[in-house]
């Protein structure tokens, strides 16, 4: 039977970091009633206390009414069970950390808890969705619905059609990305797709041009946003990101084609290794602090090229 947009009315998301708590507050902003699903009880709890100190912001900025705030608080739910989380939804949406073989659990799990009907979708920036829907029983209803950060503000949406994705489930995905205002834009399976493709390569590249001692971080950053009128540079954009999901990225693209002109800056895996990963723990190309939002570069840089 053909999915019908129509249809899906109940969203589970599976992951409630930065990503699948933004996915989920988008679902619940425009009617869907959706179920956060996570392991841990205190990443639940955290993900309800960013959703509404995201939605204050659009009350205060009139882009919501207080009633449209306590609607879209009532249509979430909380579940550390992920059976019972899928069990009557229509479309599941996992947002879990960058990684293959837990993507291949998590799949092979809401394959086998979730109803027949229901489109299983991945937010996975960089990984095979082929590969994702060998762990199935369903492949043609599983798809890549790849949301930008921060989810509830950026318009794109990456639909990412695997080796056996259905039109109908394609056509459905689409249908519901504009339901939610946002683009939705196909691209086919391959490594890191095409929004990464571009731009951790050109992350990668402003990582290479530190290292190689052109000049340094805050003149790099200057130079894009001035020069190719990029709202962020991307070293602070890689900090935004998490250094540690940058090299997971660059990793699934030089192991996919196989060039080593994808192949991860050793200063990027130096960080990395060494606990630099940016804004979430502060420490990245800039310092970052809560109380702050004035860059200011890492000491570990900001003396090498003067």
């Amino acid at each position: 039977m053909r999915p019908n947009s129509e249809l899906m009315k109940n969203i589970t998301v599976i992951g409630a970091g930065t990503m699948g708590n933004g996915i989920a507050h988008v679902f619940a902003q425009y009617g869907y009633q959706v179920t956060i699903c996570d392991v841990s009880q205190a990443a639940l709890d955290k993900a309800l206390v960013t959703i509404e100190k995201n939605l204050n912001r659009m009350v205060e900025k009139q882009k919501l009414t207080e009633q449209d705030k306590l609607s879209t608080l009532s249509r979430i739910s909380k579940e550390t069970d992920l059976a019972n989380s899928v069990k009557n939804a229509d479309l599941v949406v996992e947002a879990a950390t960058e990684n293959m073989d837990l993507k291949l659990k998590i799949f092979t799990e809401i394959d086998k808890h979730s109803p027949a009907h229901t489109i299983l979708a991945t937010n996975t920036s960089s990984i095979s969705i082929t590969k994702i829907a060998s762990a199935t029983q369903r492949p043609e209803k599983v798809i890549g619905m790849h949301f930008m950060n921060p989810v509830p503000v950026i318009k794109l949406v990456e639909i990412i059609r695997g080796f056996s994705t259905s039109n109908e489930v394609c056509d459905t995905i689409f249908e519901i990305s504009k339901k939610m205002d946002k683009v939705p834009v196909e691209v086919k399976d391959y490594p890191g797709f095409v929004a990464n493709r571009l731009l951790m390569v050109m992350i990668n590249e402003a990582i290479g041009t530190l290292y190689d001692g052109i000049c340094g971080v805050e003149e790099i950053d200057t130079i894009m946003k001035l020069g190719m009128t990029h709202q962020m540079g991307p070293l602070q954009l890689a900090d935004f990101i998490g250094l540690d999901v940058c090299l997971s990225i660059m990793r699934v693209i030089h192991d996919g084609f196989g060039n080593p002109k994808y192949a991860p800056s050793p200063l990027l895996i130096n960080m990395v290794n060494a606990g630099l990963l940016g804004v979430k723990n502060g420490n990245g190309f800039y310092l970052h602090s809560k109380d702050s939002k004035e860059l200011i570069v890492n000491p570990k840089f900001e003396r090498r090229f003067k």
